[in-house]
């Protein structure tokens, strides 16, 4: 088995007062067709609390600052193997925070200049739009999800949502 890297990651589900979800559109994440939408956030630096990396990417990726203690527990997971394009082999464990209520205007100043140049817009989603889409969201199964978490069901232990890259192995 070849080698692997793990990469946790902790990513933000953050909605505004309108209900609506902040999703990036990036670019070469995916084969086919080549752009997926996701959710703000990003590697977990080693040590870090998950929740205080939540905080920093949220602050790096949209210029919006909380305490890591708002963010709560984590809502949601998802694992699995992913190859890099330069042949490198990883597995990540995504654990996403829900953040609700929040008017901000975005900012993508703070991101890294490799984040910015795989991102082309954002887009604030509304459950309709997420829900009738025939674009790629990750993390897959994002809808039912927003659905509960809209509805101020929040769960008492993460989802788990599939993996959502093709199998590297195979």
């Amino acid at each position: 088995m070849p080698e692997v890297t793990l990469r946790p990651s902790a990513r933000i589900l953050l909605v505004d007062k309108q209900d609506r979800l902040l999703l990036y559109r990036g670019l070469g994440l995916m084969k086919n067709p080549g752009y997926a939408w996701f959710t703000p956030g990003g590697g977990v630096n080693e040590g870090e609390p998950l929740n205080h990396a939540a905080a920093r990417e949220l602050r790096e990726e949209t210029g919006h600052s909380v305490l890591p203690g708002e963010l709560g527990h984590v809502v949601a997971t998802s694992s699995g193997h992913w190859r890099h394009a330069d042949g490198r082999l990883f597995l990540s464990f995504d654990s996403f925070f829900f953040l609700r209520g929040r008017e901000l205007d975005v900012d993508i100043s703070g991101m890294e200049d490799h984040e910015r140049s795989m991102i082309d817009r954002f887009h604030w989603w509304s459950l309709p739009e997420l829900r009738h889409t025939a674009e790629q969201v990750i993390p897959l199964g994002l809808a039912g999800l927003m659905e509960r978490l809209l509805a101020d069901d929040i769960p008492h232990e993460p989802v788990n949502f599939p993996w959502h890259h093709p199998d590297p192995f195979g």
